[in-house]
């Protein structure tokens, strides 16, 4: 069969073409030199590294010439930096876009607005094409590293490593967006077999923890167990080589690999899956704590995300550059208040349900109304005055009114009504396409820039840190061996692991009565991982698919808080009236079981034997 195009993807009629290899020269087949043959690009180090820094640099080589081709795609921060203007967080009940676009269309249970941005529109970033160009350039770079000479086995093994990782990661994020798929370790050329079968879910999740594994052995023969030296000595978090990956996130992938593998979504095998799963992330704490990497304090907590480059809690990130307010990278996640701009921004806001999820400082749940009216009966909980008393990362992650924002004072995220008009508050001011539909605004990654606030904040997405290794465990070992269990060789129980993300956040261990079983447990495990990853690498968005909660959450109604500013009375003490009301309906979300996993683009459905696509929906 021939292979059309150059630009095409793997998996739909196209899919031959990135992931199979070109029946002519491509990009991948040629030297980052001009006439420079296969030979030369691979057996000269700087060659071959400028082959290989396409799955980390952007660039791409077309024809004879170096382009931008965006394959940074590869990292989670993609669906925050992109141009559509909404995020996968959106995409569930964890947040509403302020535009109504095509966040609000997905939710509703189409899936035509994105699909094909995400596989072939090349001026989007698709993530399906980038992923498997990636998984090309890391087997071509395998297959032809003996070629290389003059070099040190250290740079030998340190490519070896960070191939079989970042193969490994690519394969993940197809899977936790797509499922299941083929697992390809060789450059597939032209006349070899395309329309390979699918994996199981569970066997694509062990085929990622095994190429990990082996990346983990590769970089520990290369020293590289981490890229920097560790606290307190000279170039600690400032490696130029701190953007590659080292044995601790290794390690660390292959956990959170086996979580999934052992999540209903996913599970075969019962309690072995969910034992295999807490030994794989005990195993990946135990190394990170071995080469220093810990928790950051809580003042210190946003440097995992933004204003720094690097902290010592991520095992590997992607450091995005410095941001200004006004720049369209933005758009998605800031309103156009604070981006100046009328017109074009859309913004991230959190819905109540979010809202709700952070605990009173006591450690009380706030989920549900009886949650609520048993803090209000504890004397813990006001509703009208509900800001107040809340979680330490509750002022951390979200603008509420009467927040501080600088360069606006106390957020005014209100109304007034005088002579029976409203009169909106500064940060709902009607001029602007999509204010709040929520009464929220994010603050957690947002970085306080603004028009009013001209600050170029640095952003770096922590595509996995130890904060998330304790929560894995958490999870995976309650499961297996129930709140007050442990893995073997293992020196901290589930709940001690839990606790100790909440000691971080300075608030209390989990309430006694959460803690008698592994059902009760779990859902303040849930809990707990919503409000520590929310807002960083669209954790939200697969966790409700792979722990199968979507169908409840995805049909349930969403929630925003009207505000509107009255005297100050016993019942109002705030001078604010606050009323939950569920947002219109253009906003609210429907599911459909299709919807665990995007389909490929619609045209490309029915074009394979071998490979069974997803359900388009």
């Amino acid at each position: 069969m021939k292979i059309k195009k150059l630009s095409t993807l793997l998996l739909a009629s196209a899919l031959v073409t990135v992931l199979m290899a070109a029946c002519k020269e491509d990009f991948l087949d040629k030297s980052p030199e001009s006439g420079l043959d296969t030979e030369e690009v691979f057996s000269k180090y700087d060659n071959f590294k400028r082959f290989f820094d396409t799955i980390y640099e952007g660039t791409k080589l077309d024809g004879t010439t170096w382009r931008d081709y965006n394959i940074k795609t590869a990292f989670s921060l993609y669906f925050n930096f992109w141009d559509q203007k909404y995020t996968l967080e959106s995409l569930t009940d964890m947040s509403d876009m302020g535009r109504s676009m095509d966040a609000q269309v997905v939710k509703a249970g189409s899936v035509s607005a994105v699909i094909n941005k995400m596989t072939y529109d090349q001026a989007r970033r698709p993530v399906l094409g980038s992923m498997f160009q990636i998984i090309r350039i890391c087997n071509m770079s395998l297959a032809n590293i003996d070629k290389l000479t003059g070099v040190n086995a250290e740079d030998i093994n340190d490519f070896k490593g960070q191939s079989h990782f970042i193969r490994a990661f690519a394969h993940f994020t197809l899977f936790r967006l797509w499922g299941a798929m083929p697992y390809l370790t060789t450059v597939i050329g032209p006349d070899d077999q395309w329309d390979v079968a699918r994996l199981s879910k569970r066997e694509t999740l062990l085929r990622i923890a095994a190429d990990m594994d082996s990346a983990a052995t590769f970089f520990a023969k290369a020293d590289l167990m981490r890229r920097d030296p560790g606290p307190g000595v000279a170039g600690h978090l400032n490696s130029p080589n701190q953007f590659r990956p080292g044995g601790v996130a290794a390690k660390a992938m292959k956990g959170r690999a086996l979580l999934y593998a052992a999540s209903p979504l996913n599970n075969e095998q019962g309690i072995k899956d969910w034992e295999a799963a807490a030994a794989a992330n005990w195993e990946a704490i135990k190394i990170a704590e071995s080469f220093g990497f810990d928790l950051l304090s809580l003042a210190d907590y946003k440097k995992n995300y933004i204003g720094t480059t690097y902290s010592n809690e991520q095992l590997w990130a992607w450091y995005a550059g410095t941001k200004t307010y006004n720049t369209g990278d933005l758009a998605g996640l800031n309103n156009g208040i604070f981006g100046a701009s009328k017109t074009s921004f859309s913004g991230e806001s959190p819905t109540q349900n979010t809202v709700d999820k952070f605990e009173t400082k006591w450690g009380e749940p706030l989920n549900t109304a009886a949650d609520r009216q048993a803090a209000i009966a504890a004397g813990h909980y006001n509703d009208q005055d509900p800001y107040a008393n809340r979680d330490p990362r509750f002022y951390i992650d979200i603008i509420y009114n009467t927040a501080p924002v600088p360069g606006y004072g106390k957020a005014q995220i209100y109304y007034e009504t005088v002579n029976g008009a409203a009169n909106y508050g500064q940060l709902l001011d009607q001029s602007y396409a999509g204010i709040t539909k929520t009464g929220y605004y994010l603050r957690k990654t947002w970085g306080e820039q603004s028009v009013n606030n001209k600050t170029t904040p640095q952003y770096t997405d922590p595509i996995i840190r130890l904060g998330e290794l304790y929560l894995n465990y958490a999870e995976a070992a309650n499961e297996a061996y129930g709140p007050n269990g442990m893995a073997p060789g293992a020196s901290m129980t589930a709940l001690q692991a839990l606790n100790k993300i909440r000691k971080r956040a300075e608030m209390p261990d989990v309430l006694d009565a959460y803690t008698g079983s592994k059902d009760a447990l779990r859902e303040r495990i849930k809990n707990e991982r919503t409000i520590e990853l929310c807002f960083e690498g669209s954790h939200y968005y697969h966790d409700i698919r792979r722990w199968k909660d979507a169908p409840e959450v995805m049909t349930s109604t969403l929630i925003g808080m009207d505000i509107e500013k009255v005297p100050v009375s016993k019942t109002y003490p705030t001078g604010f009236k606050y009323i939950r009301q569920p947002l219109p309906a253009t906003r609210q979300v429907k599911w459909k079981d299709a919807m665990y996993y995007f389909p490929f683009n619609t045209d490309d459905t029915y074009k394979m034997k071998n490979f069974t696509p997803n359900v388009v929906w």
